[in-house]
C-alpha cells in the first residue's frame, strides 16, 4: 500500500460520506488565503470527530489548538443549541481567521476562541468539560491531559491527536521535542489508573499517524 492509495482512499470515503460543505471548504480556503499551516485534521477525521461528540451527548467541549477553525466547526456542529465549545490558539492571526470561519459557519454563538500559549489559559477556565480535543504543541500534550483529567468527570472523552508520528513515537532516544512529548504522554496515560483508553493507528490524506482516545472512569 503507498500513499496515493491512501490519499485516494481518503477521498473516495469523503466524496461517499461527506460531500461538498460550503461552510468547511470556505474554512479552508481561507485558512489557505491567510497562509495557515494545511495541518488541520482531513475531513473523515473532522467527521469522526463530531461523530465521538454526538454518540457522547457532549455539551461543554475543550479545543487545544483552533489553527482556522476546521476541527472547531465540526465539534460545535454536534453541540445541542445551548452547548459550548472553547478553543485555545496560540498565534492571533490564526485565532482571527478562525472566528470569521466559525461566523461563516453560524456557530459564532457557542464556540469562544481564547487567544494565547493554553498553559496561561487554562488557569482562566472553571468547571468541567465532556469532552477535550488535544491538537497542539505535543511538548505540551502530557500537561494538556493532566489539566483535562483534572477538570473531567467520570464518562469525560479525552482524544490526543498525532501521538504515532509516523512510528517515530518508538523512537526512546529520539531528543525531537514533539516524540518526547508523546512518548511522556503515553506513560502518564498508561499509569493513570483513572482512565482506559487505546491508540487508533490511522493512514489517509495526512499520512501515517494515530490519536489516542481516552474515557475517564472515576
Amino acid at each position: 500500500m503507498t500513499e496515493r492509495v491512501w490519499n485516494e482512499v481518503d477521498d473516495y470515503v469523503s466524496g461517499l460520506l461527506i460531500g461538498r460543505d460550503e461552510a468547511l471548504d470556505k474554512a479552508l480556503e481561507a485558512s489557505d488565503r491567510a497562509g495557515l499551516p494545511p495541518i488541520n485534521v482531513s475531513p473523515n477525521h473532522g467527521k469522526m470527530l463530531n461523530l465521538i461528540a454526538r454518540i457522547h451527548g457532549a455539551r461543554r467541549i475543550l479545543e487545544f489548538g483552533t489553527l482556522a477553525g476546521y476541527s472547531a466547526i465540526w465539534l460545535a456542529r454536534a453541540l445541542p443549541a445551548d452547548g459550548e465549545l472553547i478553543t485555545l490558539e496560540a498565534d492571533p492571526r490564526h485565532a482571527e481567521v478562525a472566528r470569521g470561519n466559525i461566523a461563516t459557519a453560524g456557530l459564532a454563538d457557542r464556540v469562544e476562541v481564547k487567544v494565547g500559549k493554553a498553559l496561561d489559559t487554562l488557569p482562566t477556565l472553571d468547571g468541567t468539560f465532556d469532552l477535550f480535543f488535544i491538537d497542539a504543541d505535543k511538548v505540551n500534550n502530557p500537561r494538556y491531559f493532566q489539566w483535562s483529567l483534572d477538570h473531567s468527570r467520570p464518562g469525560s472523552v479525552i482524544i490526543v491527536d498525532n501521538v504515532v508520528r509516523g512510528g517515530l513515537v518508538l523512537d526512546g532516544e529520539s531528543t525531537d521535542p514533539s516524540v518526547v512529548g508523546t512518548r511522556e504522554l503515553g506513560t502518564l496515560i498508561a499509569k493513570e489508573p483513572r482512565v482506559s483508553a487505546a491508540v487508533i493507528q490511522t493512514v489517509g490524506s495526512k499520512g501515517y499517524d494515530g490519536f489516542a482516545l481516552v474515557v475517564v472512569d472515576s
